[in-house]
């Protein structure tokens, strides 16, 4: 009984160590200079590949019947998660750094849960203890995503941040982010974040009604690769080359960032129907401090 509790638990932190070297990976290819829009394209491609086998074999007894509204909603989801959210967090995280980009998205955990209350996906009753933690966390929450953002302490230099121990890349993926584009990175990820807030909640809704997780997985890949790649060949309609993938970092955002989108989405989608969509972004903070800690090393940020 105790394991089964924990279950929710040990997935959501398994995914979020997943997502913080999804991150780094996904940096130096933007470095490299891989377009955010066709990394999207191709990790969604991957994802839909991986999962949709899963779908048709292990659900094919026990799927529901799939309705034209319930298929219109998975496309309205994998609007919001991945196409416009997966968008903007890259091409934000193209224009900042990794760590202020996890760091930013820290107020996730309060947009979902302000977003929960309104849908009435989340009680709150300020007598209670229980919601008055959950309200003194959502501003947490918020405080400490603008305190690790925009508030810069003394610099702690640490013996492997020494720039005569840097990796090959280093050349150009330690580029200090301009202040403008720290602006429009801003904009970016905190719409990104909604973006994502939406996701969580409409896919706890569709859940409830139509319980076929690694079903909806797989609709909302193939969906959303078709939709980022229409996307993408509009923005990049004009530098066609930004489409070829040669065997290096690139090559393994894709590949690896399909796995992971594939492998998050129909375990949020779980946890999310069993502990409801609030939980599942209260881990977000995890993988800034595992974002930042490997930031120290592979980029030598400071």
């Amino acid at each position: 009984m105790k394991l089964e509790k924990a279950r929710p638990f040990m997935a959501i932190v398994f995914i979020q160590f997943l997502y913080a070297l999804m991150s780094v990976v996904a940096k130096i290819a933007l470095n490299e200079g891989m377009s955010p829009h066709v990394l999207v394209a191709y990790r969604m491609a991957v994802a839909a590949a991986l999962i949709t086998p899963f779908a048709l074999v292990l659900e094919r007894n026990s799927r529901p019947r799939l309705t034209s509204k319930t298929l219109f909603q998975i496309s309205i989801l994998s609007l919001f998660e991945p196409v416009v959210e997966q968008n903007l967090y890259y091409s934000g995280m193209k224009l900042t750094t990794a760590t202020f980009t996890s760091a930013l998205c820290n107020a996730l955990p309060a947009i979902t849960f302000i977003m929960a209350c309104i849908f009435k996906l989340e009680k709150v009753n300020i007598k209670r203890r229980h919601s008055q933690a959950k309200l003194v966390g959502t501003m947490v929450a918020i405080g400490g995503a603008m305190l690790m953002t925009f508030v810069k302490g003394n610099v702690i230099e640490l013996p492997w941040t020494s720039k005569s121990r840097g990796y090959n890349w280093q050349s150009h993926v330690m580029n200090t982010p301009k202040q403008g584009d720290i602006g429009k990175g801003s904009i970016m990820l905190v719409a990104s974040c909604f973006s994502w807030s939406c996701y969580i909640i409409l896919q706890a809704n569709i859940l409830n009604s139509y319980q076929a997780e690694l079903s909806v997985t797989a609709l909302m890949c193939c969906m959303g690769m078709l939709e980022a790649t229409v996307m993408a060949l509009i923005l990049e309609r004009n530098n066609m080359s930004a489409w070829k993938i040669h065997p290096d970092m690139r090559l393994l955002a894709s590949i690896y960032g399909g796995l992971v989108s594939g492998l998050a989405y129909y375990i949020i989608g779980w946890v999310s129907k069993e502990r409801g969509p609030v939980f599942v972004s209260a881990f977000n903070p995890l993988s800034m401090v595992i974002v930042a800690i490997l930031s120290s090393f592979v980029f030598l940020e400071k």
